[in-house]
């Protein structure tokens, strides 16, 4: 993405929580944890990958993806697509993007990456809107 900068790799992490599985002993339900939400989100939400989950092996990983910042206001912590962070990355100054590999079979989920996005402009926070959210 063109303005993609600050990333950070969580595949060390991913790979020493995958080898403590394998060679001492943890039990796969230590390390596949996932919240209900999450699972919800991955599945409604998530974006299907060609990855074989790590730990089951019998299921694909879902990307989730989130996004977090200031400039967001309300909206922060939203769940966003693949397609949908290039025009927010030309909308917003900063922001903050998570990704986590989510397996819907045996709930391993890991966060692989994080990385910042906007073109640089500092905005002000929107201002509050009323949201679907808001009449529950």
């Amino acid at each position: 993405m063109w303005s993609q900068r600050g990333e950070i790799d969580y595949g060390l992490a991913r790979r020493a929580t995958l080898t403590a599985l394998r060679t001492r002993g943890r039990r796969a339900s230590e390390a596949c944890d996932a919240h209900p939400y999450l699972l919800r989100a991955a599945k409604y939400h998530g974006e299907p990958t060609e990855q074989d989950c790590p730990v089951c092996r019998r299921d694909r990983l879902t990307y989730v993806t989130y996004v977090f910042g200031d400039e967001l206001g309300q909206f922060s912590g939203r769940i966003k697509s693949s397609r949908e962070l290039e025009e927010m990355a030309r909308q917003h100054g900063e922001f903050r993007v998570y990704v986590v590999e989510v397996c819907q079979r045996c709930s391993w989920n890991h966060l692989t990456r994080s990385f910042v996005l906007g073109d640089g402009e500092v905005r002000k926070p929107p201002r509050r809107q009323r949201t679907v959210e808001d009449d529950y």
